[in-house]
């Protein structure tokens, strides 16, 4: 989430803002360079002791030099944004090449497409899949797990938010506005029928944006629209992050979280709410749980229990790799969704003109929580229903898994098995092109075709609040 889990967050210098604050960046980017040759001298003493010529390397004492060394090395380091690591998927029993390719490019954005390599040309319905990653710290490779379950029936892209720190003043603001425009652009360069998946924070700008789209009539507006554990509502069942959001207010954020990106990051003098300082409040949540992981690494290393601490390795590389988010659209969207709460309360502006959700009569609507979820708690994208007044009520369902955290939503073993299917089905029921073609990688619509009666019911574990 945007305000995420960072209550703890540190108060920074003075209450002037990000002028005052910037020192703070400085000093974290001069303690990590510090770093460095130490870090260097972590990693030659691990691979010393890890040399299988060295005596020690095949004793308790040399795993130990070695096993410490590692963690020190990973627990200074800085993370680099992570591979999707997706090469290949499964469809129709045949596993079938993968190729990413970026098709539309701004400053803050790239659309990704997951382009598959058909030998023969599926019999099955594929639809068209827009994915809209949260733009929260972390990188969309998070939704990993979400890409692959969808791939072998689906023709997907992603967004692929930019870190803030690599982009030049130049490029000029980002806020919410920005987003939402981004999501209109995308859905146009898809060329309509589209099925949009918002997964957590996008759930208030793809609803703002589908909704700006339907009351001007817009041909390429989605044929569906699925909103995931998003904040739609935060009246609803709040929650902690709800709670501080109310209690400090959107000034308390600008002079607490808001630093200047210093030299020679591309970005320099953008303000932005750092990586960092986001990923000191991600930890800071659940600090013992993190030490104790820390703990386990070294005992797995020095046991010589590979799969285990390649497991965590493989987890915190993803968990500790954050980008920078714009300030203009992080304190907009604390504002907006989180402190005003605008968007049910009917006060909601895209560019000048309100954000009517009642002016989505052709998108279809599902939402998904889950039972646990302690960002957006439950009731919070349902109520997405409650605004959303014209939708037929065939074409809405609604989904609680049992069991589910947050992240459980949109990844994990109940997501692939119980909710991803759900998804699956309310997009094919909603697609108003059944059978396609592919041309260049694209999924282009060969006919028209109106869905059956079997798979209208496709839905029809799934009704609408």
């Amino acid at each position: 989430m945007p305000i995420g889990e960072f209550g703890s967050a540190p108060a920074l210098p003075g209450e002037g803002g990000p002028l005052l604050a910037t020192p703070l960046y400085w000093y974290y980017e001069m303690s990590h360079a510090a770093l460095n040759p130490v870090r260097a001298l972590a990693d030659a003493t691990r691979l010393f002791y890890r040399n299988p010529a060295n005596p020690f390397a095949h004793t308790t004492f040399g795993k130990s030099i070695a096993a410490a060394s590692e963690v020190f090395e990973r627990a200074t380091r800085r993370y680099a944004k992570p591979e999707w690591g997706i090469t290949t998927t499964t469809v129709g029993g045949e596993k079938v090449p993968v190729h990413i390719t970026t098709v539309w490019e701004r400053p803050f954005c790239r659309l990704l497409h997951f382009e598959r390599a058909f030998e023969r040309v599926p019999r099955r319905p594929q639809p068209r899949v827009l994915i809209v990653a949260p733009m929260s710290g972390h990188y969309a490779t998070l939704l990993r797990g979400t890409v692959e379950a969808f791939l072998p029936n689906h023709d997907v892209f992603i967004t692929d938010w930019e870190d803030a720190r690599m982009v030049p003043t130049a490029a000029g603001p980002f806020d919410l506005d920005d987003y939402i425009d981004y999501v209109i652009s995308m859905l146009h360069f898809l060329g309509g029928e589209t099925h949009v998946i918002a997964v957590c924070q996008p759930a208030v700008p793809v609803l703002a944006a589908v909704a700006r789209m339907e009351a001007e009539d817009d041909p390429y507006a989605p044929n569906s629209m699925t909103l995931m554990g998003g904040p739609i509502d935060t009246t609803q069942h709040p929650t902690a992050v709800n709670r501080l959001a109310q209690e400090r207010g959107t000034e308390w954020f600008r002079s607490h979280v808001v630093t200047k990106v210093p030299f020679p990051h591309p970005g320099v003098m953008r303000d932005v709410y750092p990586g960092f300082l986001q990923l000191h409040g991600f930890v800071s949540m659940n600090l013992e749980r993190h030490i104790e992981a820390h703990k386990n690494l070294f005992t797995h290393l020095v046991k010589g229990d590979g799969d285990s601490a390649q497991k965590h390795r493989e987890f915190y590389d993803e968990y500790l790799a954050v980008m920078d988010l714009a300030a203009e659209y992080y304190l907009q969207t604390v504002d907006t969704v989180f402190v005003r709460q605008a968007l049910p309360k009917g006060e909601m502006m895209h560019r000048g003109r309100k954000v009517d959700p009642s002016s989505i009569r052709r998108t279809a609507l599902l939402t998904v929580e889950g039972e646990h979820d302690d960002i957006s708690g439950v009731g919070q994208t349902a109520a997405a229903h409650r605004l959303c007044v014209n939708i037929p009520d065939e074409r809405r369902a609604h989904y609680l898994q049992p069991g589910v955290g947050h992240y459980g939503v949109f990844n994990g073993s109940r997501f692939r098995a119980e909710i991803q299917p759900r998804i699956a089905d309310f997009m094919l029921s909603n697609n108003r092109v059944l059978n396609k073609t592919w041309r260049n990688g694209f999924s282009t619509p060969a006919e028209t075709v109106t869905p059956s009666d079997d798979e209208k019911k496709a839905n029809g574990h799934a009704k609408a609040p």
